[in-house]
């Protein structure tokens, strides 16, 4: 089987093939949905993986997850052995991953977050409450704008267009880690600013996470040749880069 890019298909959410082969399988993944089987995932019928596995036609296993508000690429292998040189990729940080999102305030023109994080569980003991994780994020900013809009207590409220590199993968990373430097991304609901939130949702109709798995890159598990699997981000996320000046910087992005 070659390489295949570009089928779409509407279920529920639509569903974009980024890449194909006999080993791997990728797709984007839309925001509010579930990579996994989960009660919640149940009541609505339908989860990326089973949508995968329509997809492609046949057994596919899960080598990592998104966050059900971020949007963006989702890979799968076809066969158990594949799946665990994968995760071992993940493991050794041999993937490189990268998001877009949009935050508010001015970032720094690049930054290294590097701090540590509570390891996040469901119902935590004392002990897992006070548990730090070695977490690191770079990134670098794109864009910047301000518009004449008091959102907050500011005449103006300013927004930056950020590419950040996750070199660690904890649990809603990304999220926390532009919370922690005070540039929470917009549309976040548990770590965001909810005037902005607010504000975008009423002027610019979104109501989600901006925050999109933009591409990976890492070594074929069986081939040995470089893979690199990019994912536009979807049509509401280009209309509010667009609204905020940004359509041509994200056109120079997709096109490297």
């Amino acid at each position: 089987m070659t390489p295949s890019t570009g089928k779409n298909v509407n279920f529920n959410n639509p569903i974009k093939v980024l890449y194909e082969d006999e080993y791997l399988f990728a797709v984007t993944k839309p925001p509010g949905m579930f990579v996994h089987r989960t009660a919640l995932s149940r009541e609505r019928g339908f989860f990326l993986l089973q949508e995968a596995r329509n997809l492609y036609g046949s057994h596919l296993y899960p080598v990592h997850r998104l966050d059900r508000p971020t949007s963006g690429v989702v890979i799968f292998a076809t066969t158990p052995q594949v799946a665990r040189v994968l995760a071992e990729y993940f493991r050794k940080k041999e993937i490189e991953k990268y998001y877009i999102a949009v935050v508010r305030g001015w970032t720094d023109t690049s930054g290294v977050i590097d701090s540590h994080l509570v390891k996040i569980t469901e119902n935590p003991t004392p002990v897992e409450q006070l548990k730090q994780q070695e977490a690191v994020t770079k990134y670098e900013t794109i864009a910047r704008t301000e518009i004449p809009v008091a959102v907050s207590r500011y005449p103006t409220s300013r927004y930056s267009l950020v590419l950040a590199n996750p070199i660690t993968g904890r649990r809603h990373q990304i999220r926390r880690h532009f919370k922690h430097i005070s540039h929470p991304i917009i549309g976040d609901v548990l770590y965001g600013d909810g005037k902005h939130n607010r504000f975008f949702r009423d002027n610019f109709g979104i109501k989600r996470l901006l925050l999109h798995s933009f591409s990976m890159k890492f070594k074929h598990p069986v081939y040995g040749h470089t893979v690199k699997i990019t994912s536009p981000p979807g049509d509401d996320f280009m209309e509010v880069l667009s609204k905020l000046g940004w359509k041509e910087v994200m056109e120079a992005l997709l096109a490297k």
